[in-house]
């Protein structure tokens, strides 16, 4: 048996393929060792326990927040503000940079709670490959799909981590199955589990023939390896009790029967996932997925751009905006726009240009975060994630380059789906909700319209939870109580067309006219019928859903 898994053949990831997935395209060595991910899952299936061994074992932290303990330890490295503390749960994507053996890993935590699916997404257009995260109890769950079909528009290639293996899970076979059905995906393991709950006492490790068994006295603990010489090896039986051992070697044989062999360039198509098995609160499986993100994970890719796309090997920098974040640190108004360098060697106060502006920006307090930590950035690479302090200069889909007018591409702005007017708690402090609101909506944290007629303004958001969200920060960073009420307008959408058609129709429909943060012709919506009817009289102006955050 452990010939027929050792050659390529059968097994389901070999050493040879290993070998194959480093024959990517040449790049500089610098370029080439950078890992950019993001990680993806459902809420409480351990994505911010995943991302806190990811900083541990990358050598970032001494010691792992624990997501539900008490007080300070609660306090986990990828969450910095205060809900996200509170809750535990992620409501802003944060960036982490850190080395993990001879590679660079540029690591993006998004958030998981359906409400913010839109910071998500915009991460997406940042980050090469991408981490699912599975409950091995739950499966995949309602946001896991909604993600996954996120990174499959954009054919992000996927690597799969089923979590909590320590806990009851399900069935091995029920789970790869359900990923394989529901999200259309080849499953090839990378790992096989040995029991599950109470039994669970490691995985298989099928790349390197390797017996990984878990150490639940010390969560912060790397695992016990043992080196096994193919799975007829006798000392498999001193370690795993005899009724766990056949029934695994039942099932990898099964394995070996049913699913797929790796194919590199699948993976990288996003058509197949390697997935692996363990417990991030234990410390269990974490550096096996660390090793297939560098050994497997793709080198910096191209990025879409106008009037053609950029090549992270092109000498000279392109980075664009993904995200702007305000007051990450409450000491200081500050505004940091998150920059995926897209190409180039950047060294601290390079003189960039800001195209949508055609001016200059001199780049001297670049950082590099580990959370809301950051270090002054002496110099980053394409592929790296770098944050801009700035005072409101730099926008979501701005595009920084060293002279050429290129513009970064496919960043989009969805129409919100809740619609909600917003007013101040004292009305004498109009003005100061106006500029909190345009920062957020800078920010992309919420849509924020102007209606054409009567006072205050229509905040639009993906989900109810986003309103809390912002009520809390516009307390906390402004001292400024607000409150939403409902509104009459139920949508919105972009208007475009000639100037002549869309001028008309701003005449015939003020009630309905507003404007966004960027002076943009919004259309807003009571019902269908509203939309269906522009459609109907104004064959010569488009209502659109999506707006490209390309400027």
């Amino acid at each position: 048996m452990s010939d027929r898994l050792r050659n390529p053949a059968d097994a389901s990831i070999s050493q040879s393929m290993l070998d194959r997935a480093h024959n990517q395209p040449e790049l500089p060595p610098e370029i080439a060792r950078r890992r950019t991910f993001a990680i993806i899952s459902h809420p409480d299936a351990g994505k911010t326990t995943l991302t806190e061994k990811f900083l541990l074992y990358g050598g970032a932290i001494q010691m792992a927040g624990q997501v539900r303990a008490k007080g300070e330890a609660r306090r986990t490295r990828s969450d910095f503000m205060q809900m996200e503390k509170d809750r535990g749960i992620s409501v802003s994507a944060s960036a982490m940079s850190f080395d993990f053996d001879s590679y660079r890993f540029n690591l993006v935590d998004t958030p998981g709670h359906s409400d913010f699916s839109e910071d998500t997404y915009r991460t997406l257009t940042a980050v090469d490959a991408a981490v699912m995260v599975i409950d091995g109890a739950k499966g995949v769950e309602s946001q896991t799909q909604k993600l996954f079909e996120v990174c499959r528009l954009r054919d992000l290639p996927i690597l799969t981590f089923c979590n909590k293996m320590d806990r009851e899970s399900r069935d091995t076979f029920e789970i790869i199955d359900e990923i394989q059905e529901n999200l259309a995906i080849d499953v090839t393991p990378a790992s096989w589990p040995i029991g599950v709950g109470r039994d669970f006492l490691g995985c298989y490790d099928l790349i390197n023939d390797r017996l990984e068994l878990m150490d639940r006295a010390d969560r912060n603990k790397v695992s016990e390896s043992i080196e096994i010489n193919g799975l007829d090896d006798p000392k498999l039986a001193e370690h795993v009790p005899a009724e766990q051992l056949n029934k695994f070697l039942e099932e990898i044989e099964m394995a070996k029967e049913l699913m797929p062999q790796f194919n590199h360039q699948d993976f990288l198509d996003g058509t197949m996932t390697p997935i692996w098995f363990g417990s991030a609160i234990n410390s269990f499986g974490v550096q096996e997925l660390m090793q297939g993100i560098a050994d497997f994970g793709p080198q910096p890719q191209p990025q879409k751009a106008s009037p053609r796309a950029i090549s992270p090997d092109e000498p000279k920098v392109c980075g664009f905006v993904f995200k702007v974040q305000a007051n990450m640190d409450p000491k200081h108004r500050d505004r940091v726009a998150f920059v995926r360098l897209a190409s180039g060697h950047f060294k601290r106060g390079m003189k960039l240009t800001h195209v949508r502006s055609k001016k200059p920006m001199a780049i001297s307090n670049p950082v590099l975060f580990l959370a809301s930590d950051r270090e002054l950035a002496e110099e980053a690479w394409a592929g790296d994630i770098m944050g801009i302090p700035n005072h409101g200069q730099l926008r979501i889909g701005d595009t920084l380059t060293e002279g050429e007018m290129i513009r970064a591409t496919g960043i989009p702005s969805f129409a919100p789906e809740l619609l909600q007017t917003c007013r101040a708690g004292d009305p004498l402090k109009s003005k100061h909700l106006e500029k909190a609101l345009m920062q957020f909506a800078e920010e992309g944290a919420a849509k924020v319209f102007k209606p054409a007629f009567g006072s205050g303004f229509i905040v639009g958001v993906v989900g109810a939870l986003q309103f809390e969200v912002l009520a809390s920060r516009i307390e906390l960073e402004y001292g400024l109580p607000v409150r939403f009420e409902g509104s009459q307008f139920t949508s919105a959408r972009w208007v475009t067309g000639e100037k002549a058609a869309v001028d008309k129709f701003i005449e015939a429909n003020k009630q309905h006219i507003s404007h966004d943060n960027d002076g943009d012709v919004v259309f807003l919506t009571r019902l269908q019928w509203d939309i269906d009817r522009v459609a109907r009289d104004y064959p010569d102006v488009t209502l659109s859903a999506t707006k490209e955050m390309m400027v």
